[in-house]
C-alpha cells in the first residue's frame, strides 16, 4: 500500500476484496473515497458484516461486468484474480482515461509479462498494450508461503501509472487489434502475420521483415498510424 501514491479526496477501487486483508487497512484511509468489488456474495457478506462501515462501499459483482464505478480519476489497487488478471487489465485499458495508477499483485509470469521489453521470450500483447499506455514499474516478488494455504505460483506486484496517452493513440481498440493480430502469429514475420490488414504498399516497409517480438512499443504504434493515416 506504501507503493500507491494517496492524496486527500483521492477515489480509489479495490480490486478483488475477498476476505478482506488488504481493505482492513484501507479502512483507515479517511481522506479517501474508497470502494470495493468483489463477486463472491459469501465474501461480500462477511465484509459487511465485519465492518458495516463498507455496507455501501461494496459493489457484489464482476469487474468484467461493470461500469467505472467512480465519476472522475480513480486508482485501483487489489491482488488480483490470477485466472482473469489479463481480462482485468483489458478492462483496465477500457477505464483508462480515468485511472490514475494501479497497484496489484499478479501471478509472477504474468507481471514479467507485462513489464517486459522487445526482444525477450516474455514480451507480447499484455508488454506492448500496457505500456503504452502506463508506465510500468515491477516493485517486488511475493513468496508463496505468504499465503494461507500457499499457492502453487509465485506472485509479483506491478505499479502501473498513467502516462495520459503520450504516443497519441487516437482509436485504442484498432490499436489493440493490430498488437493482437501481430503476435497471434509471432513466428511469422509481420508481413505474413498483417497482410490481411494492411494494403502491399504498406507491407513493402522494411520493417515488415520483422516479427511481432523485435518491435518496440513505439515501434506498434508507428505501424498503428501508418494503417490509420
Amino acid at each position: 500500500m506504501a507503493q500507491l501514491e494517496r492524496g486527500a479526496g483521492m477515489q480509489l477501487l479495490e480490486i478483488g476484496a475477498g476476505g478482506g486483508a488488504l481493505t482492513k487497512y484501507l479502512m483507515e484511509w479517511g481522506d479517501v473515497d474508497y470502494k470495493a468489488i468483489e463477486i463472491d456474495r459469501e465474501k461480500v457478506e462477511f465484509l459487511i458484516n465485519t465492518y458495516p462501515s463498507l455496507k455501501d462501499k461494496v459493489i457484489s459483482g464482476d469487474i468484467l461486468q461493470i461500469d467505472a464505478p467512480f465519476e472522475g480519476r480513480f486508482s485501483i489497487i487489489g491482488n488480483l484474480p490470477y485466472n482473469i488478471s489479463s481480462s482485468i487489465l483489458f478492462k483496465i485499458l477500457d477505464w483508462e482515461p480515468q485511472v490514475n495508477e494501479v497497484v496489484a499483485m499478479f501471478q509472477k509470469e504474468v507481471a514479467q509479462r507485462i513489464a517486459s521489453g522487445a526482444g525477450t521470450k516474455a514480451y507480447g500483447i499484455l508488454s506492448v498494450l500496457i505500456q503504452a499506455f502506463f508506465k510500468v514499474e515491477y516493485l517486488f516478488d511475493v513468496h508463496e508461503k505468504c499465503f494461507t494455504p500457499p499457492p502453487k505460483v509465485k506472485s509479483g506486484v506491478l505499479r502501473l501509472t498513467n502516462m495520459h496517452n503520450p504516443l497519441g493513440i487516437d482509436n485504442k481498440k484498432k490499436f489493440i487489434v493490430l498488437v493482437k493480430t501481430a503476435f497471434n502469429q509471432r513466428r511469422k514475420t509481420l508481413r505474413n502475420g498483417l497482410k490481411g490488414m494492411l494494403p502491399p504498399e504498406v507491407l513493402a516497409d522494411k520493417i515488415f521483415d520483422k516479427r511481432a517480438e523485435q518491435l518496440s512499443v513505439g515501434d506498434f504504434v508507428l505501424l498503428y498510424k501508418m494503417h490509420n493515416g
